[in-house]
């Protein structure tokens, strides 16, 4: 049995706004971007650069519910991994760019990793792991 998990909905206020900061400060790249005329909505789906594995599908809130999530997806914990091959190539790109990184970059036993927030306050590591670690060759 072969399985996979494919796209990781997050849910955004507006969908240009949100590709602004994912494509120009964070170097994603469109994967698909269609409108879905029945439900008066787009179906956005964005990837890092080089990577074939998962994606990140842009969910506009809906209703005021949905709408409370922007931002808060973990409760304030890290709520999405960015694995790098050149973690101080783009640590220093990212910070040229304006992204905001609230936990400065440290050495710990699995790699190299800072926190950053998003446009609306999701926390992100961005993280090189060891050639040792054990997702290392997992990797995409």
């Amino acid at each position: 049995m072969k399985q996979a998990l494919i796209h990781v909905a997050i849910v955004v206020r507006d969908y240009d706004e949100a590709l602004e900061f994912y494509v120009n400060k964070l170097k994603f790249e469109v994967v698909e971007d269609t409108y879905q005329p029945e439900q008066d909505k787009r179906w956005v789906v964005i990837s890092p650069p080089g990577s074939n594995g998962m994606t990140l599908l842009l969910a506009r809130a809906s209703n005021e519910e949905q709408s409370t999530f922007i931002g808060n997806q973990a409760g304030g914990r890290v709520f999405l991994f960015l694995s790098t091959d050149d973690f101080w190539r783009d640590y220093n790109r990212m910070r040229e760019e304006g992204v905001h990184f609230i936990r400065e970059p440290m050495e710990a036993d699995y790699g190299t990793v800072a926190v950053f927030e998003d446009l609306y306050g999701n926390r992100w590591d961005l993280l090189q792991l060891t050639p040792e670690h054990p997702m290392a060759s997992r990797r995409v």
